[in-house]
C-alpha cells in the first residue's frame, strides 16, 4: 500500500484530486434543509452524496487513487477488501479506465451488495466469516499477484480524493462554522479537515461515530471503550482506523461526538420524512449529532456530509414504523375485556369515535394469567400523536378495560 504522494496530505493534493476526478465524479448539491433548521434550531445544509452513481461518498478516492497508478500497476490489477460502499466505488472506476479489480468480501456479506459489485465488472472473492479474514486473504492475493492495494481510508490519495468535499461545500457556502463528518477508518474526515482548515482556519471540524464502534475516540482519547455490535451504521463500523487518518484526526479534528443506534435511526428517519431523500445509518451519522446535541450547535451554520444512501428497503421500512411508535403515531396496547358479546364492537368504537384508525386486532381465550370469564385484545391503533394515544387509552380505562402497552416503552429511550 505505499504511496508516492507526500504525508500529510496536503491542501494541494486535494485540489489536484478535485481537477483529477471532475466529470467522472459528481459535483453533488450543497442545499439548505429548512425542515432539519426547525427540527435542530440551527442553520444546516445538506451535502448529498448520496446521489453519486454508486449512492456514496466514496468514488472520490477510490477513482482518485487509480488515476494515480503506472500503466504496469494498472495492467497488474488492483485489489481492495470491502463488504460495502468502497467495493462498488472500486469496481465502478476500473472497470471504466479498464484496470482488472478484485474485491474481497467476507463470506456473508448480502447478496444484493456482491450483484452490484460483480455488476460493475470487478471479480468477488468471499473469504472469512469478519472483515479481518477477507483483508487477511486480500493481503495474500496482492502478494501473489503483483495488484495494488486500493485502502478504502489509510491511503494519502485516497484521503485527498475525500477532501475535494470540503472543497466544494466552501465553494458553494463559504459562510459554514462548523462540519459534522461521520468517521469510520477516518479517510473522509481526515482530507476534509485538511481542505477545511486551510481554506477556513476558524471552521469546526467535528467527528461522528457510532456508540458501538468508537474507534477514533478511543484512539484519540487514549480510552479502551468497547467496540463491537450490531450497528445500524454499519458505514462506519471499523474497529482500527487509519495510522495516517489518526494522525490528521489528532491535529485538526476539534472534537467527536458519538451517537446512539436510537438516535442513528432517528436521523434516518428525519431524512425521509423532512427532506425526502435517502440516507444509511453512516450516512445520517452527522444529523443524529446535531439532533442529540442541539445547544452545541444552536447559532451555526452547520455543514453535514449525507454520505451515502445504501440501506436495505425492509430496514428503512422498519425504522420508519419503530419512529411511528416513539411517536406515538402508532400504539400497540393489550386490552383485558370480558368475555361476552359485543365486547370488541363497543372497543373498536370507542377507539372510532376518538378519532383513531384500527390497523390490527388479535383476541386471545387462552392465556392462563386472563379470568376463565375473560379475554385479551391486542390492538394496533394509527393515531394522531402521543397525546391521542393518551387520551384513547384514558377512555378505555374509564370504561373499566385494563390496558397495557405491548410495545413502545424502550423505543423512547434514548
Amino acid at each position: 500500500m505505499d504511496c508516492p504522494m507526500s504525508s500529510p496530505v496536503t491542501i494541494d493534493a486535494i485540489r489536484q484530486a478535485a481537477k483529477a476526478i471532475e466529470g467522472a465524479v459528481l459535483r453533488t448539491p450543497l442545499l439548505p434543509a429548512r425542515h432539519l433548521d426547525v427540527l435542530t434550531g440551527t442553520r444546516i445544509f445538506v451535502k448529498y452524496e448520496n446521489m453519486q452513481d454508486t449512492n456514496a461518498f466514496k468514488e472520490r478516492g477510490a477513482l482518485n487513487k487509480l488515476l494515480s497508478l503506472s500503466k504496469a500497476e494498472q495492467s497488474k490489477g488492483v485489489i481492495a477488501m470491502s463488504a460495502g460502499n468502497h467495493a462498488q466505488a472500486v469496481a465502478l472506476h476500473a472497470g471504466r479506465l479498464g484496470i482488472p479489480a478484485v474485491i474481497v468480501m467476507p463470506k456473508h456479506t448480502p447478496h444484493v451488495k456482491i450483484s452490484a459489485t460483480e455488476a460493475y465488472g470487478a471479480t468477488v472473492v468471499l473469504a472469512g466469516e469478519t472483515v479481518d479474514d477477507a483483508r487477511e486473504e486480500a493481503d495474500r492475493l496482492a502478494k501473489e499477484h503483483g495488484y495494488t492495494w486500493v485502502h478504502p481510508y489509510d491511503d494519502p490519495w485516497v484521503i485527498a480524493g475525500q477532501g475535494t468535499i470540503a472543497l466544494e461545500m466552501l465553494e458553494d457556502q463559504p459562510d459554514l462554522d462548523v462540519l459534522v463528518v461521520p468517521i469510520g477508518g477516518g479517510g473522509m474526515v481526515a482530507g476534509m479537515a485538511i481542505a477545511a482548515k486551510a481554506l477556513k482556519p476558524s471552521i469546526e471540524i467535528i467527528g461522528v461515530e457510532a456508540e458501538l464502534f468508537p474507534s477514533m475516540h478511543n484512539a484519540l482519547a487514549g480510552l479502551d471503550r468497547p467496540i463491537g455490535g450490531n450497528t445500524l451504521a454499519e458505514g462506519i463500523a471499523v474497529r482500527r482506523v487509519g495510522t495516517l487518518t489518526r494522525q490528521i484526526a489528532k491535529d485538526l479534528v476539534d472534537d467527536i461526538i458519538i451517537v446512539s443506534e436510537t438516535q442513528i435511526e432517528q436521523a434516518v428517519n428525519a431524512y425521509l420524512t423532512q427532506q425526502k431523500t435517502i440516507a444509511e445509518g453512516a450516512g445520517a451519522a452527522g444529523l443524529a449529532a446535531v439532533m442529540a446535541q442541539p445547544e452545541r450547535f444552536k447559532g451555526k451554520q452547520v455543514g453535514l456530509v449525507l454520505c451515502g444512501g445504501n440501506i436495505d428497503p425492509r430496514l428503512l421500512t422498519s425504522i420508519m414504523l419503530r419512529e411511528l411508535v416513539r411517536s406515538g403515531n402508532i400504539m400497540s396496547i393489550r386490552c383485558t375485556i370480558p368475555d361476552r358479546p359485543g365486547i370488541l364492537g363497543e372497543i373498536s368504537t370507542l377507539i372510532g369515535n376518538l378519532g383513531g384508525n384500527i390497523l390490527e386486532v388479535s383476541h386471545h381465550r387462552l392465556f392462563l394469567d386472563v379470568p376463565a370469564k375473560g379475554a385479551t385484545l391486542d390492538v394496533t391503533v394509527e393515531t394522531r400523536g402521543s397525546a391521542h394515544a393518551d387520551t384513547i387509552v384514558k377512555a378505555l380505562e374509564d370504561k373499566g378495560i385494563s390496558v397495557s402497552h405491548l410495545m413502545g416503552s424502550d423505543l423512547h429511550r434514548n
